[in-house]
């Protein structure tokens, strides 16, 4: 009779051991048989709950690794930020200076554990409906395809396990599938967990008491379009998942998100809470059952102290100002007529702006009169501190100001901005009310279906997303217009409506970590990652003048940072039992 400990073989390439999971796992010293365990509905409901929580939890420091935000600590002797700004990183040194480690090994062991489940769950005596056993494989299906994906937008082609490894498992013939084939298993993990009820007992869409944070149907149409998104991208195309079939995917998952009561939050909050709806659904919680808000899919993240991890040096308590919001970045909001402030710029150091006159935008008053995502988004030189006191105290980042711009200290702003999404302004020492990341969000579908029918149909076309209708442009204009913007224009070329659509994706998914893979992804991180511009502000006399400046050159923008390196340690082991080098280009250090 197997062991339970013959479970703690990760699902990893090489048979290493795994710390067990203090609060789920089972004993581990032989004293119950895995028949024990899917024979007990408590056992079996505590495995299935073992299976959850090993996708890296977005958090905003990965903004700091982007044209996002230069971040405050690139200062401090040591630090990630000054490695990665460098370009001195290893494979070995990655996991210490990178935005989420290496969850390699993390995301198998979530791997193993779900093949686990779905392997004995088929023959399980445990006493429990048919209903509630779909339900449990349905769930289980579904993290499966998570953590697969997870893997694959770091590190490109991966080994597929889709059955637990037998104590003797040859490693040695394990080979890495590519990314298509990974997708591939991803889809069919999907379509098996879509393939039950959307009921409690299967797949449902509601999300239940004391339920919070389990997987959805929602959830698996998310992972497919993300999926196919990223497989018909440049990075990783192959021909296999082309734009139409992306269309497609994204287009069933969207509109059966809409069908089933996803909508952008559009909750209108009174002025002294917060400015707009996109600023209130970012630190509204996701945790009410969908009542308010019916725009989360997946909420992953853990709230975020951003008032102390990325705050203001006048915010009792605060510890590090964090990632800075670049001049870069806020040049990326549009007026809110619509119009670009800037075209381009007329010097290769992006310090002197090709100012767009149609737009209104005025380099003596360059804050007026935004998108306003800027304003839930950047603390900016003369912004409101508190809503409340709309008269009152503004953030002053011009040199000598309260918040002044410093290049010597890491409480102060590196850029001559702050971060302010996910920043509920009460926030502080005695309230900790700011918000979290989204993983998937119901926005991200809509862009994800402008970008894939704009690639294969073009901006007009109209593709059946559900039971109407909708063209690239058109989804597009739904989030702009919670927003608060104008749509984009009609008659734009593919072309066109390409440039102003990944610019739109850039503003809307800010800080969201989605702008880190998706300049891989589109293959444009040379231009997007050799340096960023910050904006330095003096008074003279009652005047401000505003000065661009550029930060040193970047050295993280070559191709391997396309993709993470694998651990070294796994690259190794595998070179030693079949002689093949898995590591990822440029990585071999």
């Amino acid at each position: 009779m197997k062991k339970y400990k013959i479970l703690l073989l990760t699902m990893s390439v090489v048979t290493m051991l795994v710390s067990c999971n203090e609060k789920l796992d089972l004993p581990t010293d032989g004293r119950i048989t895995m028949d024990q365990v899917f024979s007990d509905y408590n056992r079996t409901r505590g495995y299935l709950n073992s299976c959850y929580g090993f996708t890296p939890k977005p958090y905003m420091d990965r903004a700091s690794f982007t044209d996002e935000a230069q971040d405050a600590d690139d200062i401090t002797p040591g630090s990630r930020y000054i490695v990665w700004y460098g370009g001195n990183v290893t494979s070995l040194t990655y996991p210490g200076n990178s935005a989420d480690g290496s969850p390699w090994g993390k995301l198998y062991e979530g791997i193993r554990k779900c093949n686990v489940f779905i392997e004995n769950i088929k023959t399980a005596t445990v006493y429990a409906s048919e209903g509630e056993k779909n339900s449990w494989t349905a769930q289980a299906h579904t993290l499966r395809a998570l953590y697969y994906l997870q893997l694959i937008k770091r590190y490109g082609g991966v080994p597929i396990f889709d059955k637990p490894l037998a104590i003797d498992h040859d490693f040695s013939q394990d080979k890495r599938a590519t990314f298509a084939e990974v997708v591939t298993f991803i889809l069919a993990d999907c379509d098996k967990a879509l393939s039950y009820p959307a009921t409690r007992e299967g797949l449902s869409w509601d999300v239940f008491d004391n339920q919070y944070g389990i997987m959805t149907r929602a959830v698996a149409y998310a992972i497919k379009s993300q999926a196919v998104t990223y497989a018909a991208s440049p990075l990783w195309t192959d021909g296999t998942y082309t734009w139409q079939t992306a269309t497609t995917i994204t287009a069933e998952a969207l509109g059966q998100c809409l069908a089933n009561g996803y909508r952008l939050f559009d909750e209108k909050p009174a002025a002294n809470i917060a400015q707009n709806p996109y600023a209130l659904y970012f630190f509204t919680s996701s945790n009410d059952q969908r009542a308010t808000d019916k725009e989360t899919i997946y909420h992953a993240g853990d709230a975020m102290q951003v008032w102390r991890y990325a705050g203001m040096p006048t915010n009792p308590g605060m510890e590090r100002t964090g990632p800075c919001p670049t001049q870069d970045l806020v040049d990326s909001y549009e007026m809110a007529n619509g119009q670009a402030p800037v075209t381009g710029y007329s010097d290769a150091n992006r310090t002197t702006p090709i100012i767009n006159a149609a737009s209104g935008y005025k380099e003596t008053d360059p804050y007026t009169g935004r998108d306003p995502r800027f304003y839930a988004s950047i603390y900016y030189n003369g912004a409101v501190r508190n809503l409340d006191q709309p008269a009152g105290k503004k953030v002053e980042t011009f040199v000598g100001g309260a918040e002044e711009i410093s290049d010597i200290n890491r409480k102060h702003t590196r850029t001559g901005y702050y971060l302010r999404k996910f920043n509920n302004y009460r926030s502080g020492q005695n309230n900790d009310a700011d918000g979290a990341i989204r993983l998937f969000r119901l926005a991200e579908l809509y862009l994800n279906f402008a970008e894939a029918a704009n690639q294969s149909v073009g901006p007009e076309a109209a593709v059946n997303v559900g039971t109407q209708s909708m063209s690239a442009r058109q989804a597009v204009n739904v989030v702009r217009t919670r927003a608060g913007m104008p749509g984009f224009p009609a008659g734009l070329t593919k072309d066109a409506f390409d440039k102003k659509y990944r610019n739109e994706r850039r503003v809307e998914l800010a800080f969201e970590e989605h702008r880190f893979f998706d300049v891989r992804r589109w293959k444009i991180l040379a231009e997007t990652d050799r340096f960023v511009t910050g904006m330095r502000i003096t008074r003279s006399g009652t005047n401000l003048v505003y000065r661009r400046f550029k930060f040193t050159n970047r050295n993280a923008f070559s191709d391997k940072y396309l993709m993470y390196p694998i651990d070294q340690q796994e690259v190794d082991k595998i070179i030693g039992l079949s002689g093949v080098d898995w590591q990822n280009p440029g990585w071999l250090d």
